[in-house]
C-alpha cells in the first residue's frame, strides 16, 4: 500500500468576525496524514479541534471563513475547488462523523432511505443491493434488528442509536478520509469499543485515513498512530502516539496526561492543569499556554516557532520537557 500522504494541511487559519473584532480560531495548523493512518487530534474544549475538522471539510459558515493555508487531498487543494466538486467528494471519498448525529440525519426520511441514497448516488447501486449493504452496516455498528431499523425514522431512535446510524452512513462508501468529531462520547463503553474496533478494521482493510477529534486521551492512546495536541487554535505538539504519551514534550501535553484518571495511582489526587484555556478574544502574545505553565520564562512572551525532532516529533515550546 502506498504511504503517500492522502491529506496535507499547510498553514490552515480560520477566523470569525465578531463585535469584538476578527478572532482567530485556528492559526497556522499543519498536518500530514498517510493512507491507513489514524491521527488523534486532542485538546480541551475550545482549543480549535472541531473548527479544524470543519475547515478541512469546507463546512465553515459565516461569519467564519478559512483565512489562509492549503488543504491538499490526494493532490488537489480542497479550498480552491468548486462547491460542486467538494459536494461530490463528501460522502464518497471524504466523510465526517459529527458529534451531533442530527447534522447527518434527515428527520423526514427513513434510515434505510438515507443510507440507500448514499450508495445510489456515489456507487450507482440499485436500491435492493444498497438496502442489503445498509442492513449489514447497521449490524456492524451494533444496531439490533437492522431490518426494522431501516424502516425507522430518526425521531424513533435513541440518541445513541442515531449516532450509530450516522457512523454507519460515514462508513458506507469506504472513504479515503474520515474526520470523526467525538462521535462515541454519548455511547456506552461496550458500543464504543465495538465501533472503534470496526473503524480500525476499515482503516486496515481499505487504507482509509482517519482524524479522530477528542478530549479523551485514553481513546487516542488505544487507536491512534500519531497525535496532534491543540491549544488556543495552534498545534503545540505532534508525534507518534507512544512517544507523546510516554514522553510528552510540551508542558500542556504533560498536563493533559496527568489529568487522566487511569494514569494516577490509587488514592492519589488528580493533577488538573491550573486555570482555564483563554477565550479567542484574550489569547496572550507568544505561547498561549504561558499563563498556566510553571516552566514559563519571560522569553515565552515572544512568538514561539515549532521545533522539529526525530520520528515526526515537533513542539512549539522554547523550554520543552525533552
Amino acid at each position: 500500500m502506498s504511504r503517500a500522504p492522502v491529506l496535507s494541511v499547510e498553514g490552515l487559519s480560520t477566523t470569525f468576525e465578531t463585535p469584538q473584532g476578527v478572532l482567530t480560531a485556528v492559526r497556522d495548523v499543519s498536518l500530514t496524514l498517510n493512507r491507513g493512518e489514524i491521527l488523534g487530534l486532542v485538546g480541551e474544549s475550545g482549543s480549535g479541534k472541531t473548527v479544524t475538522g470543519f475547515s478541512i471539510m469546507r463546512l465553515i459558515d459565516e461569519p467564519g471563513r478559512v483565512a489562509g493555508g492549503r488543504v491538499m487531498f490526494d493532490g488537489q487543494d480542497l479550498l480552491s475547488i468548486s462547491e460542486e466538486q467538494m459536494r461530490q467528494l463528501r460522502g464518497a471519498r471524504i466523510a465526517m462523523i459529527f458529534q451531533d448525529p442530527m447534522m447527518t440525519l434527515n428527520p423526514v426520511l427513513s434510515v434505510g432511505r438515507q443510507m440507500c441514497e448514499v450508495l445510489e448516488t456515489h456507487k450507482g447501486m440499485k436500491t435492493a443491493d444498497a438496502r442489503s449493504i445498509a442492513r449489514d452496516q447497521l449490524g456492524l455498528v451494533g444496531i439490533p434488528s437492522p431490518d426494522e431499523r431501516l424502516n425507522a425514522y430518526p425521531h424513533q431512535l435513541s440518541g445513541g442509536m442515531r449516532q450509530r446510524v450516522a457512523i454507519a452512513i460515514a462508513l458506507l462508501c469506504d472513504p479515503d478520509l474520515i474526520i470523526a468529531d467525538e462521535p462515541t462520547t454519548a455511547l456506552d463503553v461496550t458500543i464504543q469499543g465495538q465501533i472503534l474496533f470496526e473503524i480500525q478494521k476499515l482503516v486496515e482493510r481499505s487504507g482509509t485515513a482517519l482524524i479522530w477529534i477528542t478530549h479523551d486521551l485514553s481513546v487516542v492512546a488505544s487507536i491512534a498512530d500519531t497525535i496532534a495536541v491543540m491549544y488556543a487554535g495552534r498545534i503545540v505538539e505532534r508525534g507518534l502516539t507512544d512517544d507523546v504519551i510516554q514522553n510528552p514534550g510540551h508542558p500542556y501535553t504533560a498536563g493533559l496526561i496527568r489529568s487522566v484518571p487511569g494514569r494516577v495511582a490509587p488514592g492519589d489526587d488528580l493533577m488538573p492543569i491550573p486555570g482555564s484555556a483563554p477565550g479567542l478574544a484574550m489569547i496572550p502574545e507568544g505561547c498561549a499556554f504561558r499563563p498556566r505553565c510553571d516552566r514559563a520564562l519571560q522569553a515565552c512572551a515572544a512568538p514561539v516557532d515549532e521545533q522539529s525532532f526525530s520520528n515526526r516529533r515537533a513542539l512549539a515550546c522554547i523550554r520543552p520537557l525533552i
